[in-house]
């Protein structure tokens, strides 16, 4: 794709990480996260000085299609761990 061509992502191939320290991330493709229409924009400095937006991920129980869900944050903080990624 050269520069100046438009072309609206909606979906991409992201992967799930364990890390050594037991800790789990998830990679989004770069083009679906910078596409105009991705719904997370509220990003936040974090204590290490990188850019996050809070989620809320969760799963159906039972679900046959495996699912996993990612939503914007809407619950009360409770209290800023040091859980991000690093």
């Amino acid at each position: 794709m050269e520069r100046g061509d438009f072309r609206m992502v909606s979906e991409g191939r992201g992967r799930l990480f364990r890390r050594k320290d037991g800790k789990y991330l998830i990679y989004v493709p770069l083009d679906l996260a910078e596409d105009s229409m991705f719904p997370f924009r509220d990003y936040e400095r974090t204590k290490r000085g990188a850019d996050a937006v809070k989620v809320k991920v969760s799963f159906k129980i039972g679900d046959k299609e495996k699912r996993l869900f990612i939503e914007p944050w809407t619950g009360p903080d409770k209290g800023d761990t040091d859980d991000e990624a690093d």
